[in-house]
């Protein structure tokens, strides 16, 4: 092996291996287990919420797969019709054209050609990371098999009155001219204004008055609402009200909708403009009035000074015209929620539209109880509430989107505007001909289907369906659908619908609800925020200089490229060190609790590339130790163990059952830190330690075979155990450990997963080790508290120790003497006054360290009190800094909180002095 460890020459080769040899297919005949990926967009790149999720989703299909399950890692990605037809538009815009110049289907065309050239970056990036997905039944959304099923599934549901045509509020993007879904909106507090506006009474009686945000709409007011149970305005109800600059009268009426203590307790109603006014509107009548054009300027519904105007340049004229009349009785600055397009940045209208509706209510029923009857089982459990809570008040799910890319509706229309569902063209037009008697001409509907209609099938979809195929019969319904708690809604209960109306039965067994990904100041990773990590960078490195400009790439504004580009110079002085894929999955796994968010922080992948050299160089140890020596492994060879030996085999078995237990309880966390304890506290700095007087000064041969065979053995099993979390390190070292520990295998990854013998803990020899160590580490905390050096051997005196200790000392002392540096060991007698010593316990049994000779006691406590002066001083600094309230105010947050972390770490460094001052001033 070579010296130091080197991710970058072992991750490449050893995935081109595993993929070459087809071990990520299905084999065996185990017990089917299936993941399906989140098919992440065919635009994207992955960045760390991807190689978290993904990271999860691999190590439980290692972990089953090494119990012999017949397990498939499902892969694809999503054709992500917004997002590609934006990326290729871009393109073409750059080359002087657009996707109008070339027509619809010289688009999609280009839009494939792309796909074919560059669409293949995350999918290779998910290689990168280890993913052990079964790579040759890679799926794509728009690939010809789930085309088919697409269309298949929009037929039936047509067909059972379960997807209808009809004009309904819709969130509308301005810009990119189609519906978007909920997840599309991103909703971020913004400064704006509320405008009070006088309605006269239609009689000359009065008026009343109403807020609002947003001016313009009231062009498109059908009514004004009150709470039937309002006093003050219950005699106004059935009245009309004139409403301002239209030359329209309009009704009041009473609703429960309206809070009488929110604003005036008078509400104006916009059925057509906002999505609770529209709910109003269809329980009492109202025919809704659309003031805006797609890209949202006032139409011709509204009075002749306003049409053709922005919605923006309308409400600065509305408010003035409202002004000059006498009618805006105030304007108040106002905090509110804006929502806005997440490709476009454009603010998001809710428009009233044509577009085709999936009825989710009757689908929605049968995946309400499939969660309450156990069939599906939330982890953690809490998550099922919030799948109830928006499963119980659903409503119609909007699947038509006005852009080329994507699965064309399979519908034709003839002159008069009859529908004609198909599942292709020529069926259709027999339809139609058989409807009007003769050949009539058709027309394709030009919208699309969402991208989450297709995404709703993917866990049958990519199996095979509609056909009935042997993927179909063996791997439906998965085990497990790992997520994040953001598409709940979007993803996860739409797979559950389509997946009992199609195949009669629940698509996963399990859902896993994972938290999302956020720095280590606990916030949302955004590029605006200049906070976002790119998880090949922590996998490669990066320098300081490319870091910032692709941090402050495209940013628009100056001041914020500057900002980010300084927040990323403190943060990352010296760029992102290479850190390799292991350090990086294995903080993902460390991370995995059951919590909403995961505060990624470098830190711990540092600490992390640490554990893996550790592991390289404890392989190192034993290979030198083993390799060429004889370990036991011929049958009937004469082996002994030690205690030590005895030992490490009875805490691997603890260890195997932590890691299984975790794992299966998706625990991630939990099975990272049995490992981490394992194999760093008690397998490296514990038994490798331990082994070396054996193998060093042992005469007895069976002795050192046993050592010997140990190393391998649990070496070996370490690295299984270990391998569905760091991949790669495993592989390459279990290559050479294999062998010497009588496994001939291809691949660690096709090995069996160590299971717990609850048989060989062998608790005498944990005892007896735990008495050893509490030994030494006595001993080492004297030296450390006293200040004496390592090299520095020492005498030791025992005192009140019962015959097991005087058994144990007997046993072991070869061990406590080389592991402790002991010049030697003395008991003392019962009735004989112990020297000035320090002094630690064993148990019962005290254990001391004259101090005569070892260090000067005057200079010691001088030296002490150098350093505690030294260490009040910069308190001091610290403390007056941090009441220096214009620091703390204008400082950046994380330079605060350093401050604060330096101040604890300095009053806690000055209390352990002062304890260590105390104990040599009692000697």
């Amino acid at each position: 092996m070579d010296k130091t460890y080197d991710p970058h020459r072992i991750e490449q080769r050893w995935y081109d291996f595993w993929e070459r040899e087809n071990h990520f297919a299905p084999g065996g005949s185990g017990t089917p287990y299936c993941i399906m990926i989140p098919p992440p967009n065919v635009t994207g790149t992955l960045h760390m919420g991807h190689a978290f999720q993904d990271t999860i989703m691999d190590v439980l299909t290692r972990y089953h797969r090494m119990h012999g399950y017949n397990t498939l890692w499902q892969p694809g990605t999503d054709h992500a019709g917004i997002a590609t037809q934006i990326v290729v538009e871009r393109q073409l815009n750059a080359e002087g054209t657009s996707g109008y110049d070339l027509g619809r289907e010289a688009f999609v065309q280009r839009v494939w050609d792309w796909k074919h050239e560059s669409g293949g970056t995350i999918t290779q990036q998910l290689r990168r990371m280890g993913a052990s997905v079964d790579w040759s039944r890679e799926r794509f959304t728009m690939d010809e098999g789930l085309s088919h099923a697409v269309r298949e599934v929009f037929v039936r549901l047509y067909d059972e009155d379960l997807i209808y045509r009809g004009k309904r509020l819709v969130n509308w993007d301005p810009v990119l001219l189609t519906a978007v879904s909920d997840l599309e909106v991103v909703s971020e507090e913004e400064q704006g204004h509320i405008w009070h506006m006088r309605y006269p009474l239609a009689d000359g009686s009065g008026h009343v008055t109403v807020a609002t945000t947003r001016p313009e709409t009231m062009l498109g007011d059908t009514a004004v609402a009150v709470h039937p149970e309002d006093d003050r305005f219950r005699h106004l109800v059935g009245r009309m009200v004139q409403l301002p600059l239209t030359g329209r009268q309009i009704p009041v009426i009473a609703d429960d909708y309206v809070d009488p203590e929110f604003g005036s307790g008078c509400l104006k109603i916009t059925p057509a403009h906002d999505f609770n006014d529209y709910a109003v509107g269809v329980r009492h009548a109202m025919e809704p009035i659309n003031i805006l054009t797609e890209d949202a300027r006032i139409n011709d519904n509204a009075p002749a000074a306003y049409r053709g105007l922005d919605r923006f340049d309308a409400r600065e004229r509305i408010v003035a015209d409202l002004e000059a009349a006498g009618l805006l009785a105030a304007t108040e600055k106002h905090t509110l929620m804006v929502p806005r397009g997440d490709r476009s940045g454009t603010v998001i209208e809710p428009f009233l539209t044509n577009q085709w509706f999936v009825r989710a209510e009757p689908l929605a029923r049968p995946a309400i109880e499939a969660v309450e009857d156990g069939r599906i089982r939330f982890v953690p459990e809490n998550w099922q509430n919030v799948y109830f809570d928006w499963m119980r008040r659903i409503e119609d799910w909007c699947i038509s989107r006005q852009i080329w890319w994507g699965h064309r509706i399979p519908a034709w229309y003839d002159a008069e505007g009859n529908i004609f569902v198909a599942r292709d063209e020529a069926t259709a037009r027999e339809r139609a001909r058989a409807q009007h008697g003769r050949e009539v001409e058709l027309v394709q509907d030009d919208d699309v289907l969402d991208t989450w209609f297709s995404s709703a099938l993917w866990p049958f979809s990519t199996l095979g369906w509609p056909e009935d195929t042997e993927a179909l019969r063996t791997f439906y319904p998965t085990s497990v659908l790992v997520t994040g708690f953001d598409i709940i809604f979007f993803w996860v209960a739409r797979m559950i619908m389509m997946g009992l109306k199609f195949m009669d039965d629940v698509p996963f067994r399990e859902v896993y609800i994972h938290g999302l990904v956020r720095d280590s100041q606990g916030q949302k990773m955004s590029k605006s925020k200049g906070n976002v990590l790119d998880p090949i960078d922590i996998i490669d490195g990066i320098d300081l200089d490319s870091l910032v400009a692709k941090r402050t790439s495209g940013m628009m504004q100056p001041q914020l490229a500057e900002r980010v580009a300084d927040m990323t110079r403190r943060a990352f002085p010296q760029g992102i060190a290479p850190h390799g894929t292991d350090a990086l999955r294995f903080t993902f796994c460390s991370l995995a609790t059951t919590g909403r968010d995961v505060v990624f922080d470098m830190g711990r992948v540092d600490g992390y590339r640490n554990f893996c050299n550790k592991i390289w160089n404890a392989a190192r140890y034993v290979l030198m130790n083993t390799e060429g020596e004889d370990c036991g492994a011929q049958p009937g060879a004469d082996v002994r163990y030690t205690a030590a030996d005895r030992w490490i085999r009875s805490r691997l078995q603890a260890a195997s059952e932590a890691v299984n237990r975790n794992i299966q309880g998706y625990r991630l966390d939990l099975a990272a830190q049995a490992l981490y304890d394992f194999i760093w506290n008690e397998y490296c700095d514990w038994y490798l330690e331990l082994s070396k007087p054996v193998l060093q000064t042992a005469d007895d041969e069976a002795l050192r075979r046993g050592t010997r065979q140990t190393l391998v053995q649990v070496l070996e099993t370490v690295l299984r155990l270990m391998h569905p979390m760091m991949p790669f390190i495993t592989e390459e070292i279990w290559q050479r450990v294999a062998p010497l520990a009588g496994r001939d295998g291809r691949t660690v990854m096709r090995e069996p997963f160590p299971l717990p013998d609850a048989d060989a803990r062998d608790a005498a020899a944990e005892a007896d080790v735990a008495w050893i160590q509490t030994f030494i580490l006595g001993v080492r905390r004297i030296r450390g508290e006293m200040d004496i050096s390592p090299n520095h051997a020492l005498p030791v005196l025992l005192q009140q120790g019962d015959a097991e200790d005087r058994r144990r000392l007997d046993d072991y002392g070869v061990f406590l003497g080389r592991l402790a540096r002991l010049e030697r060991i003395d008991w003392l007698e019962p009735d004989q006054e112990p020297p000035e010593a320090a002094i630690s316990l064993v148990g019962d049994m005290k254990l001391l360290v004259p101090m005569k000779g070892l260090i000067d006691k005057e200079a010691e406590l001088a030296r002490l009190d150098k350093e505690r002066a030294r260490l009040r001083q910069e308190l001091d600094r610290t403390e007056k800094k941090l009441g220096n309230a214009s620091f703390v105010e204008k400082a950046p947050a994380e330079v605060v909180a350093q401050e604060r972390q330096r101040l604890e770490e300095r009053r806690t460094s000055l209390e352990q002095l002062n304890a260590q001052y105390e104990r040599i001033q009692r000697l």
